[in-house]
């Protein structure tokens, strides 16, 4: 059996440099600790892990079905320990450099079937328990909600994959002159050797925004405050948790909206930029 290795090197090697809230403060605490149990293991791959992550996800589904609260509490339960093996296949990956395409692919995959599943048992069961139909309609939502975001996130990341070639194609700028968008911080320093940075006009405009995210940053929180993950914390563990399914699911839809809104306003003005460095090129 391999070497275990350190809590501080798990850290170093597998911990995101940015990431959601949920995840610095609930999950990799626990996940972590786990990944330097077993690490050395050789059989605990990373596909292992997600397709137990999937199937932790099912009982947390066959626990939602059920409808009653202690029920619900399980489910709840199961998958925040299904969330916890999902961020596990990428720290093992990362540390033990056996991630590969076809696991990338797996994790996506079973990701959107868990919360696909999930949604139908959670708020179907509450329809087959109460008889009201506006459960129906909550899952429809949740499921629409968590496809969009994913789509959305896919297709932005194209968009400004696009304006950066072009950009240093007619710059002749080298890479790291290019000011990414990107949660790092933007200092005087690191502007000094830029030479193409489409985000200016957003900053501008948004000081006030830019200092809440140099401070969460600091604390390797992501700015996104409620991404997907939140969403489907918030759905699947805040709302059967505290008995309060329906207004629960319509805040975090309300949130995940606002913040989704908030970032494609962000590539409308990257976007205007970008088309007025272009001309002016």
């Amino acid at each position: 059996m391999a070497q275990r290795p350190t809590l501080a090197e798990i850290r170093e090697r597998t911990y995101k440099r940015r990431d959601a809230w949920w995840t610095v403060w609930l999950v990799d605490p626990l996940a972590g600790p786990l990944v330097r149990l077993v690490a050395p293991w050789r059989w605990a791959t990373p596909n292992l892990l997600s397709l137990a992550a999937f199937a932790v996800g099912l009982g947390a589904a066959a626990c939602f079905w059920q409808g009653e609260y202690k029920w619900l509490l399980a489910g709840a339960l199961l998958f925040h320990l299904a969330f916890v093996l999902d961020c596990m296949d990428g720290k093992i990956a990362r540390l033990n450099g056996t991630g590969s395409l076809f696991g990338t692919w797996l994790d996506y995959v079973f990701d959107r079937l868990r919360v696909v599943t999930c949604a139908l048992a959670l708020f179907g069961g509450q329809w087959h328990l109460t008889g009201e139909t506006h459960y129906l309609w909550l899952a429809t939502g949740v499921i629409f909600l968590d496809m969009f975001r994913y789509l959305n996130a896919l297709q932005m990341q194209k968009v400004k994959q696009t304006m950066k070639e072009r950009l240093l194609e007619a710059t002749g700028a080298a890479p790291e002159q290019y000011v990414d968008e990107s949660d790092e911080v933007v200092t005087p320093e690191s502007m000094e050797s830029a030479r193409v940075d489409v985000h200016g006009d957003f900053r501008t405009r948004f000081g006030l925004f830019l200092r809440i995210r140099h401070f969460l940053l600091r604390q390797r929180i992501r700015a996104h405050v409620f991404s997907g993950i939140e969403f489907m914390m918030f759905v699947f563990i805040v709302g059967p948790v505290t008995s309060a399914i329906v207004p629960v699911t319509i805040a975090s839809g309300v949130l995940l909206l606002a913040f989704e809104s908030l970032l494609v306003y962000k590539l409308w003005t990257t976007t205007r930029t970008y088309h007025r460095k272009l001309a002016a090129l």
